[in-house]
């Protein structure tokens, strides 16, 4: 077979790390949508077009690169925060990670290929990115950020319009189908009409849940969101904790004072991630203030946690009465952050935690039933809640602050956008620095934190809706349409038989 690829060597691999770089632009928060048919298209020529499908691979590596280095850019700064000791990592922060990840998107440039042209390869090509798009939860402790499906979750009614089909089918199956209409879009004018009118479909349809979703007889809490903006190296070297402390006790009675002035639903306080600074399973005294400072609301407070040699990053339920009600010890752990991969013989991040046994559900006087998360554990789909223990609510506590005001905190708000959709629970986002937000269970913001700003939040979190047919079924729905799309391009034909060369068409 000839290469009709009209690039090649070192202007081919621009051309696809240019391809990738763009394609990471239609992700939160910059949403240009428009450039990820394009990049999705010169990958999938390209991986059509290559001379052998080791350069196909090498193509979807190189694109894989230039995607994942563009939508991961803000990993930069956490590095930035210990600058003088890992000056030197700072260049490879954000490509580095590429490097783990990429190599997923060389699979559907591979298995393309391998069957006949036309339709059969734009589902080859789409299931199978889906598939490795979900296997990523699988590296180390898992990295599933950035999902295609994310695009959709543009800025709000139209963003909560287009991501109503997650219900059921999850982040993953709108990633598939942005994939499946992204490279039908160049298939000529009657496919092109076919995913206009997909498109319509799809819009009447979240139209339609959003008009038509009716929330359970369930009254959550009113949560009064502490975001105290303490910087990253305060946060450390613990500076100023007294009177970071201090900040967010005034904050909290501030906050309570409010919500209690409103009347109806008892409050909840809720401080982020790295909130305490301190111990305080350990610290009855501070405990004691927080309680006082809640004016008899009860608390869930962001700590380390130390048991033994185990260090753990938890989130503390403190009573009216300043005892602690419950813990939860964070199960997922950052790689490279957390806990050191075994790829790497040193740590970048300070501290090494211990992972907690796994999600909760707490049922707590004043709170209800709640599943807590800390951070990182939000950006799993289907893997936000207790096995056979629905919440009413779901809370995140988190400290963006490592990220600066980049794009990081707002992918990382998108996902607990997602797994409200998903889920049909209302999701609260607690974060340090911003942004904090309270979704409805279709996804909805109804209470914004903007980013940079010390202050507190006082809202009524919503009910949840019913069950949804993705919090029954997970990911296997999105993994079996993948899986069927693969099947499909693989059903042989009637139509005369080809030479094939290495598993690639010769035409």
């Amino acid at each position: 077979m000839i290469s009709t690829l009209p690039v090649r060597g070192w202007r081919l691999a621009g051309l696809m790390l240019l391809a990738g770089g763009l394609a990471a632009l239609s992700l939160p928060p910059v949403h240009a949508l428009f450039l990820l048919p394009v990049g999705l298209m010169i990958l999938y020529r390209v991986s059509e077009d290559a001379r052998s499908w080791k350069q196909a691979a090498w193509c979807g590596f190189l694109f894989g690169m230039g995607f994942h280095t563009v939508g991961l850019y803000w990993l930069t700064n956490a590095i930035l925060t210990r600058v003088h000791e890992f000056w030197w990592v700072v260049p490879f922060a954000s490509p580095g990670v590429a490097l783990l990840i990429a190599p997923f998107i060389c699979v559907p440039a591979i298995l393309c290929r391998v069957v006949r042209p036309g339709w059969r390869r734009v589902l080859m090509f789409a299931g199978s990115w889906t598939v490795m798009d979900m296997g990523r939860v699988f590296m180390f402790s898992g990295f599933p950020w950035n999902p295609l499906g994310s695009d959709l979750e543009l800025p709000g009614f139209v963003g909560d319009v287009m991501i109503q089909p997650a219900s059921v089918l999850g982040v993953d199956g709108l990633s598939l189908a942005l994939v499946l209409g992204s490279l039908a879009l160049f298939r000529g004018r009657r496919a092109a009409v076919g995913v206009l009118a997909v498109s319509v479909l799809w819009i009447a349809a979240g139209a339609w849940r959003l008009s038509s979703a009716t929330p359970l007889n369930i009254i959550n809490p009113r949560a009064v969101l502490v975001q105290g903006n303490v910087p990253e190296a305060e946060v450390i070297s613990h500076a100023d904790a007294v009177g970071n402390f201090r900040r967010y006790l005034s904050l909290t009675a501030q906050g309570a004072q409010k919500a209690f002035a409103e009347g109806g639903r008892s409050p909840v306080v809720i401080w982020p991630e790295s909130g305490f600074p301190g111990l305080l399973d350990e610290d009855t005294l501070a405990r004691q203030m927080i309680a006082r400072a809640a004016d008899g609301a009860p608390a869930l407070i962001g700590s380390d946690r130390e048991s033994g040699k185990d260090w753990f990053n938890s989130l503390i339920a403190v009573a009216p009465d300043g005892s602690i009600a419950a813990i939860y010890d964070k199960s997922r752990l950052v790689p490279f952050g957390e806990y050191q991969p075994w790829i790497l013989p040193f740590n970048v991040l300070p501290g090494v935690l211990t992972p907690g046994s796994g999600l909760k559900t707490w049922d707590l006087p004043g709170i209800g039933r709640v599943g807590p998360m800390v951070c990182y554990e939000i950006i799993f789909s289907g893997s936000v809640t207790a096995r056979n223990e629905r919440p009413n609510w779901l809370v995140t506590i988190s400290n963006d602050a490592w990220y600066g005001n980049s794009a990081g905190p707002r992918q990382h708000l998108a996902t607990g956008r997602m797994r409200a959709v998903e889920e049909g629970l209302p999701v609260v986002f607690a974060n340090n620095t911003g942004i904090s937000a309270i979704y409805d269970a279709t996804g909805h913001e109804t209470a914004r934190l903007g980013w940079g700003r010390a202050d507190v939040l006082v809202s009524d979190i919503p009910s949840p809706l019913p069950p949804t047919l993705f919090s029954r079924f997970g990911r296997a729905t999105p993994l079996a349409l993948s899986i069927l799309c693969m099947i499909l391009a693989l059903i042989p034909t009637e139509r005369k038989k080809r030479d094939w060369d290495m598993g690639v068409y010769k035409g």
